[in-house]
């Protein structure tokens, strides 16, 4: 994966075009989308493009090709997008999928290395064939301004892996996070959170070795909270292995805990306003709580719904009180289906990484 050998062929170890048709149709027809992984920074060393146009590659001080400087990445060049036949290629191979398989969008790999006003007109020209969807493997505001709808949020996973291994002293990273996710990025941009991926998974463990007892509550924060939250694949499975990152590694699928707890989550995100992924108009509001450094406790609200959310992100019980009045109201707890009015006087216990979502 990620080295490129031809950007208008399919592999034939995964099928064909028809194939291919067939998977988006049969998804479309599932009220779901399909979007493309798409490599735009470097090639394979055999794509076509190497001996067809090889002005279209960066060079070294020797005038040789230049490998990417990832680790022993050494089968992947880079390509130099100071050449516009090469900007009208790869826009135009693009295109192609969205035409010819019906496709909905782009995953872009390392967006940040590949030049801003590229993938700006690379959008405008895709929205004219249908509106698409663009995820930007990247953290940067800049990319929302024209040519993607979501971006990585690594900043929100750093901060609650560290906070699930109990290397943070406090919460403070989340707050920081939040606090400038909702300052610096555009109004209608959203930010992909999850406590997985294909590169965590491969090269650094399982959302289990990770986030150990941690885990469930991070994954409701990633629901609940703003941002859109990604599924890794195998992750509603309980898959407790590191996938093969370059060869074929099947997954047992079986019902597992974390299914259950991702298909409860959405089916609240879809039924509560508050937790749509367009514009701030339920952004996080902080409830202060007694116990900052552990306890983490926020409302999401509009003129339809509400949302009060607790999770105590630490390995031990912990009794809070809330100050303030914004968390008042009568609520259902979503997970237990208890009824319950929360005043001034309310005071509440949690176990050990638990956590308690009401809703009204």
């Amino acid at each position: 994966p990620y080295s490129v050998k031809d950007y208008y062929s399919i592999n034939p170890e995964f099928g064909n075009l028809n194939d291919l048709k067939s998977f988006v149709k049969a998804a479309h027809a599932r009220g779901m989308y399909v979007i493309l992984d798409w490599v735009a920074n470097h090639t394979a060393w055999d794509n076509n493009l190497v001996t067809e146009h090889p002005e279209w590659y960066e060079r070294d001080y020797k005038g040789n090709f230049r490998p990417t400087p990832w680790w022993d990445w050494s089968d992947i060049i880079n390509l130099n997008y100071k050449n516009e036949g090469l900007r009208k290629y790869m826009t135009d191979a693009m295109k192609y999928w969205v035409r010819e398989a019906d496709v909905d969008g782009y995953r872009c790999d390392v967006a940040g290395f590949v030049p801003v006003d590229f993938w700006n007109n690379a959008r405008k020209e895709l929205d004219q064939i249908k509106p698409v969807f663009m995820l930007a493997e990247w953290e940067s505001r800049d990319l929302h301004a024209e040519a993607f709808d979501m971006t990585y949020a690594w900043t929100w996973y750093e901060k609650m892996e560290q906070i699930a291994q109990g290397k943070a002293k406090d919460l403070s990273g989340l707050f920081v996070y939040y606090s400038w996710n909702e300052s610096s990025f555009p109004k209608d941009a959203i930010r992909m959170v999850g406590v997985s991926n294909h590169d965590k998974n491969a090269w650094e463990g399982t959302e289990f070795e990770l986030f150990g007892e941690g885990l469930q509550a991070a994954m409701v924060l990633s629901v609940v909270g703003e941002g859109m939250p990604m599924i890794y694949n195998g992750q509603e499975a309980g898959n407790p292995k590191r996938l093969k990152f370059f060869e074929k590694d099947e997954i047992i699928w079986k019902p597992h805990p974390n299914g259950d707890l991702y298909k409860k989550l959405f089916v609240l995100k879809k039924k509560n306003s508050t937790l749509l992924n367009w514009g701030h108009d339920a952004t996080m509001t902080l409830v202060p709580n007694s116990k900052p450094d552990k306890v983490f406790s926020f409302v999401r609200q509009n003129e339809k719904d509400k949302i009060f959310v607790v999770l105590n992100f630490s390995a031990f019980p912990q009794t809070v009180t809330f100050k303030e009045t914004l968390y008042h109201g009568k609520y259902m707890e979503y997970f237990s289906g208890k009824s319950l009015d929360l005043e001034a006087s309310a005071k509440m216990t949690l176990k050990p990484w638990s956590f308690q979502v009401f809703v009204k």
